[in-house]
């Protein structure tokens, strides 16, 4: 699109966020998509705040970063949530590329549900 369709790319930038995040420390952020090219900043922001998330919508797992399937591995296990960026990239392709990609198996489930549920508060069991 002309213009990148007015779209500003610097405010895309994840380190934006993290003054959301000290000013409001009880607001739930979803960063939302893997942040390229700022990838490295949105994993700090995530990691140095708790209440800070990423999705993993608008981009197709084959072209994750390896620095993101890492730490989605390890220390961002819990912070880390599914997304399709749907009609663009189709539940069924996102998650038949997700198979292909090194993230464990005990990992898997917390990004597909058990992350959202408790971030959103959905379990309802006692």
């Amino acid at each position: 699109m002309p213009g990148g369709g007015g779209v500003r790319l610097k405010y895309g930038n994840p380190m934006l966020v993290d003054d959301v995040a000290v000013d409001f420390p009880e607001l739930p952020i979803i960063l939302a998509h893997p942040s390229f090219p700022w990838q490295d900043e949105a994993i700090s922001v995530c990691l140095h705040k708790p209440t800070v998330y990423i999705d993993l919508s608008g981009w197709s797992p084959k072209y994750f970063s390896p620095t993101l399937v890492q730490y989605a591995n390890t220390l961002l296990r819990q912070k880390v949530l599914f997304g399709t960026d749907y009609p663009l990239i189709t539940p069924d392709r996102w998650l038949s590329d997700f198979e292909k990609i090194a993230i464990r198996d005990e990992v898997r489930p917390l990004i597909l549900k058990e992350n959202a549920v408790r971030l959103f508060g959905l379990n309802t069991a006692a």
